[in-house]
C-alpha cells in the first residue's frame, strides 16, 4: 500500500484540479478521509478477517463500488446545500468517487502485498497494475521509523509527489494566462458619464 501522506496528498491534489475555486474546509477534510477509508479494512485483521477474504485488506473497501458509494453518501450527507443531480452535484460526486477509488490505484502501484479487488464484490480477482513502481508501505506507524519507511517515502516522492506537483504547477500557471486573456479580451465597461 502506499503511505497515508501520500494518499492525502493525491487528494489535495485531485481537489485543486477539479476545484479551482475556494472550497470549504469540510471539502479538503473529507477529500483526505475519502482517500484513507479505504484502510478501514485493516481492522478486519484484529476481528479475525484474512487477508485475502472478500472484507479482508485490500478487498471490498478497496473496490470501485465502494468508492462509488462513498461518493455518493459523502455528497448527500456533507454537501445538501447543492441541488440533487445539479452538475455540481454530479462533480462532487464523481471527484469523491474518484478520490476514494485513487486509493486502490496507488496501492495497485506497490511491489508488495495482495493486488486490490477492484471488481468486489463481483470478483474475487487481485490485480496489480502492470508498472509498479512503489515500494509496499509497512502496516502502522512504527514501520515508518525505518530503513523501509524512508524507502517507501522516497519512492512516492519520486513516482507520485514530484509528478503531482509539475501537474499543480502547470495548471496554476495555464489557468492564471487564462484568467489574464480574458481580462484583456473582455469589453470595457461603459464609463459613467
Amino acid at each position: 500500500m502506499a503511505s497515508a501522506f501520500t494518499h492525502s496528498f493525491v487528494a489535495l491534489a485531485a481537489g485543486k484540479l477539479v476545484f479551482p475555486e475556494k472550497m470549504p474546509v469540510r471539502f479538503w477534510g473529507l477529500s483526505i478521509v475519502c482517500t484513507l477509508l479505504p484502510d478501514l479494512d485493516v481492522a478486519g485483521f484484529f476481528l479475525g478477517v484474512r487477508y485475502g477474504d472478500m472484507l479482508g485488506h485490500r478487498g471490498f473497501f478497496h473496490s470501485l463500488l465502494f468508492a462509488a458509494v462513498v461518493g455518493v453518501v459523502v455528497v448527500l450527507l456533507a454537501f445538501r446545500n447543492v441541488p440533487f443531480r445539479s452538475r455540481k452535484w454530479w462533480t462532487l460526486m464523481a471527484y469523491f468517487g474518484a478520490v476514494t477509488a485513487s486509493h486502490g490505484v496507488l496501492d495497485a502501484l506497490s511491489d508488495g502485498g495482495y493486488g486490490i479487488a477492484f471488481f468486489s464484490p463481483f470478483s474475487d480477482a487481485r490485480l496489480f497494475l502492470p508498472w509498479r513502481p512503489l515500494e509496499v508501505a509497512p502496516i502502522g506507524v512504527r514501520g515508518f521509523f525505518s530503513r523501509w519507511g524512508w524507502d517507501v517515502l522516497m519512492s512516492e516522492l519520486l513516482w507520485i509527489w514530484l509528478p503531482l506537483a509539475l501537474v499543480l504547477i502547470i495548471v496554476y500557471f495555464v489557468r492564471k494566462d487564462r484568467s489574464r486573456r480574458r481580462a484583456l479580451i473582455a469589453p470595457a465597461s461603459p464609463r459613467s458619464k
